[in-house]
């Protein structure tokens, strides 16, 4: 097993194993509540979910976000993440792709199309390895494999400057994420790993060429704390307990972004647990919401427990929608319904 592979080990098994989750900072969604609609004038029936992204319809607005691929077990979690999307018409990302290109044997890892023919599926890689010898043709190679509809670039400066030997060098990155937007088929999203993106750092890039943004706020999983609970080393392991509520929560991404930014493509993802967050944010202004801890543990018991947590999702979606009187996510998103908490 390689070094990227093991890490990839470490990774599913503190997520599913171990207190990682950010304890001060919240996804901020705390701070919102819905005005409850006593007459909502509906038909639960009618209430319609769906919604539409790059080009693709899903039967809710749900991305299982990026999570893993590249070691047996990870292999199995995306197959069946994979059926799933399938299944209930959602959006699947695989996790990065990195060691792909290094261990080009591990490819089964991340193939889901045969899975997931229909389904909206984004390949991801580090936006750091384009200083790292990555270049078009990697990220060619990767989309084609996977067959993807959109590439994600990740962004994890916080991430690499605990983890053991991380790839630091940023530097000139806004360069060569222009050129490869301007020449890959495919459309590229950028996406944070759970420290947020603010609308400054938005605005730069999607002048690079990016067409959508997941915001990946503070509030969930600290790949902060991740990294210090795996390191061997005491300057690491204490850099990451400093630095383990680190970051912009989510929600406040989300109305960043979405004043300066009205039409871009917007993805919430950031410690979101249950459907009635997925509403709250979509009512703030993001088109999809994106959760990853919930999709891992209910894939690392099983399939039924993938189709009751999108059941669950989903019924707490269109509930939402309902006691506020909505009939569609359009409906919310325009309805005020949301007000902050004073």
């Amino acid at each position: 097993m390689s070094n990227t592979q093991i890490r990839k080990d470490d990774h599913l098994r503190i997520c599913l194993e171990d207190d990682v989750q950010f304890h001060q900072t919240t996804n901020g969604l705390e701070k919102y509540r819905f005005t409850h609609c006593c007459l909502p004038e509906l038909d639960l029936k009618e209430v319609d979910i769906s919604t539409t992204f790059f080009g693709k319809t899903l039967n809710a607005p749900l991305l299982i976000s990026s999570m893993t691929g590249g070691t047996a077990r990870a292999k199995e979690i995306n197959y069946r993440l994979a059926t799933i999307a399938q299944t209930h018409k959602l959006a699947m990302g695989v996790g990065s792709q990195r060691v792909l290109v290094e261990k080009p044997e591990v490819a089964d890892t991340f193939a889901v199309r045969s899975f997931a023919p229909d389904a909206l599926i984004f390949a991801n890689l580090g936006a750091v390895q384009l200083n790292y010898a990555y270049d078009l043709e990697q990220c060619l190679r990767i989309v084609e494999l996977l067959e993807a509809d959109a590439l994600i670039l990740h962004f994890n400066p916080l991430q690499e400057c605990i983890q053991p030997n991380g790839d630091t060098n940023f530097k000139g990155l806004f360069d060569k994420i222009n050129n490869l937007c301007s020449k890959i088929s495919v459309p590229v999203i950028a996406k944070e790993v759970g420290n947020g993106i603010s609308q400054k750092m938005a605005q730069k890039l999607l002048e690079a060429g990016v067409k959508a943004i997941d915001v990946a706020g503070a509030g969930g999983t600290s790949w902060a704390k991740v990294e210090s609970e795996r390191s061997q080393y005491s300057l690491q392991r204490r850099l990451g307990e400093t630095f383990g509520d680190w970051g912009i929560p989510t929600a406040e991404c989300i109305v960043q972004i979405r004043q300066q930014f009205p039409t871009v493509p917007l993805i919430a993802s950031g410690g979101l647990r249950n459907g009635l967050e997925v509403a709250k944010v979509i009512a703030l202004g993001a088109d999809l919401a994106g959760l990853a801890l919930p999709f891992l543990q209910a894939a690392d018991q099983s399939l039924d427990a993938l189709h009751e947590l999108v059941q669950l999702l989903s019924a707490e979606i269109t509930t939402a929608l309902f006691c506020t009187g909505n009939q569609t996510l359009a409906d919310l998103k325009h309805s005020n319904v949301l007000e902050a908490i004073t």
